[in-house]
């Protein structure tokens, strides 16, 4: 069985981008971003005020620059053909500085060179010179989403991770439904689903499991504050509410296998729904048939959440609409492209997205569900697969 990324894989992608270079006529590409860092590395460290760089050459030979701390981390887990470091941050000498020295002795120092960004960036309190300041001379061209193109299309590797994501999920929501009653708080339910959940799944797959999470590990099912009234908030936050007769319930459900992710969500309700919550679960579960029915290869991204729309519309049911259809997902639980009216990118074979257009009701409660599909040469294929219907999402 999969559980991560292989070194075959990863030579594919570096070899990919390295084209990619040659195209743009660089002699290295540097990148700042932890999540590109590990999509060609497989190295997952925690991003902090200390800055990580990788450098890769028009020869394909990538080396990394790590804080002091990360050195042994570094080179036991990133595949690289060299690992620098240098002492802490902010320290006597600048990490930029040391950027520079490497890429010095890389005999890289005379460009041209292209960036990810013109330098590091941290909420964690880092400060810093741009790269275009400490390599004046040199000129660096900021070529922003390389590698997030590359990871636009999901390999078979990335797509088995994913689908053994959406298992564990399921196993997870299971969990939360059957644990889900009346009287219960929030922080009582969710982590006895995703903590059980969790230690049938790392039984399950053995020692070599390794989530790589980008956010939380292993499996997790819950409701982020989306309970009650407060349900009707699309990005509600968690207040230990207690579930009572007559909620609506919007859940959300994933596991993380090699870095990689999926998403399940679903609206449930405490007791039997009202006659109001009936019609507006069933108006949800429509737009969602609605979207499925447009994602085609060769149509826009766009054109998802122009069919989504045109319902709600001819339905009444705007002044109810937040966000857009959904949107990409894999190492991140969101990527581009998106089901959204702004974005024209052509759907291919290969893609992954969440399926998700919500319905949310003041003073009555929020209705979505989410799925997570493959894009195919014909159509879509499902990776969750919970129940949908309203019968079977009342506890």
């Amino acid at each position: 069985m999969l559980l991560e990324i292989s070194d075959r894989e990863l030579k594919r992608r570096r070899e990919a981008l390295v084209k990619e270079l040659s195209e743009q006529g660089v002699k290295a590409y540097i990148l700042f971003s932890a999540t590109d860092i590990f999509y060609l590395t497989r190295f997952a460290f925690i991003p902090t005020e200390r800055p990580v760089a990788l450098v890769l050459t028009a020869e394909n030979r990538a080396v990394l620059l790590v804080p002091r701390l990360e050195e042994e981390h570094a080179q036991e887990g990133a595949r690289v053909e060299g690992v620098r470091s240098y002492p802490e941050y902010p320290t006597e000498k600048h990490p930029m500085e040391y950027l520079k020295e490497l890429l010095i002795d890389l005999a890289l120092a005379t460009g041209p060179l292209a960036a990810d960004a013109d330098g590091y960036g941290s909420p964690s309190g880092y400060r810093g010179p741009r790269l275009s300041q400490v390599l004046p001379e040199v000129g660096v061209s900021v070529l922003r989403g390389l590698v997030e193109k590359l990871r636009v299309i999901k390999s078979p590797e990335e797509v088995a991770l994913i689908q053994e994501s959406a298992r564990w999920g399921n196993l997870a929501h299971t969990l939360l439904q059957e644990y889900s009653r009346a009287g219960l708080t929030e922080l009582e339910i969710s982590p006895r689903a995703s903590m059980e959940a969790t230690t049938v799944m790392m039984r399950t797959l053995g020692r070599h499991y390794r989530p790589v999470a980008f956010g939380g590990v292993g499996a997790s099912a819950g409701f982020r504050g989306q309970i009650g009234l407060n349900s009707a908030l699309p990005h509600a936050v968690t207040i230990n509410a207690r579930l009572k007769a007559g909620d609506v319930l919007v859940t959300g459900a994933g596991a993380r296998v090699g870095g990689y992710g999926s998403e399940l969500e679903r609206t449930m309700f405490v007791g039997e729904p009202s006659a109001k919550q009936r019609w507006f679960f069933e108006k949800m579960v429509q737009a969602q048939e609605v979207a499925f029915a447009a994602i085609k290869p060769g149509r826009q991204c766009s054109d998802v959440d122009r069919e989504v729309l045109r319902y709600c519309q001819e339905e009444g049911l705007m002044e109810y609409w937040r966000h857009h259809t959904g949107h990409a997902l894999g190492l991140l639980g969101h990527e581009a492209p998106f089901f959204d009216v702004g974005d024209e990118t052509v759907i291919e074979p290969g893609m992954v997205f969440s399926v998700e257009p919500g319905l949310y009701v003041r003073d009555l409660g929020g209705f979505r569900h989410s799925d997570t599909i493959l894009v195919t040469k014909t159509g879509i294929d499902f990776f969750t697969y919970y129940p949908r219907d309203l019968e079977s999402l009342v506890v």
